[in-house]
């Protein structure tokens, strides 16, 4: 796998080269094994399974399908730009390290487009606010926002522990419980975490080499908010109020 998020960022891709991934060689999910035969009820373990089944789906280039995503994740960027081409250099404007995003989606797979296209469509403002870094006393050197995106999934993935049967931590186990209550908790969650990572960027006055510590400290409050005791749906976390 990869070293560091934000090592040799001017390099791109995934593999030898990347900003995805890095992170959590050194963050691992904190399981307990007295929690691995808790009971799901029907309606959560049947969306935990398409959830997992989500993450199994890797980016296609080729899919007319993942194409047309894509596409979309331009128009709602960027409504008044007309897109050249699915590689072109105009994706960079959006943070993606090269002109063929799809290079980058190899880290996480086609439900980091998914969480981001989500996140534009169901909270255009707040994903506007974000992706033009509107808000706060900004670094020179910025996050890039699309590849931002996908580390986030990445690390929502690991602390939830999704690629278990069942997530063996706090967290996640108790994120199924809003999963249960909401199929689209985990795309709820992304931009609740992404929204929390650009808060703590300008709280740490970050530049793009902090990366690593901002995302660690935004996976430290999520799972801190996520143990609370009196959560029972997505919109009972603190940070739900930052969307």
């Amino acid at each position: 796998m990869l070293i560091y998020i934000l090592l040799h960022v001017a390099n791109a891709m995934v593999g030898s080269r990347s900003w995805i991934g890095g992170l959590f060689h050194r963050t691992t999910t904190k399981r307990d094994d007295k929690f691995i035969d808790y009971p799901l009820s029907p309606i959560e373990e049947e969306r935990l399974q398409r959830l997992q089944e989500r993450l199994q789906v890797p980016y296609d280039e080729t899919r007319p399908d993942h194409q047309e995503s894509l596409r979309a994740l331009w128009h709602c960027s960027f409504p008044n730009v007309s897109l050249e081409g699915l590689i072109s250099d105009q994706w960079k404007d959006m943070g993606w390290q090269g002109p063929n995003p799809s290079t980058d989606f190899r880290g996480c797979g086609f439900i980091s487009l998914e969480n981001l296209l989500f996140f534009a469509r169901k909270y255009p403002e707040s994903f506007h606010k974000l992706l033009l870094k509107k808000d706060g006393k900004r670094a020179t050197w910025e996050y890039p926002f699309a590849v931002a995106g996908i580390n986030i999934s990445f690390m929502l993935i690991q602390m939830l522990d999704l690629c278990s049967e069942k997530p063996r931590c706090l967290p996640g186990m108790n994120f199924v419980k809003l999963l249960g209550e909401n199929e689209e908790a985990f795309d709820v969650l992304y931009c609740i975490a992404f929204e929390m990572m650009d808060a703590q960027w300008l709280a740490m006055h970050a530049s793009y080499m902090d990366f690593n510590d901002v995302l660690q400290a935004t996976r430290m409050q999520l799972e801190r908010e996520l143990s609370l005791e009196d959560i029972n749906k997505i919109q009972d976390l603190p940070a739900y109020n930052l969307l």
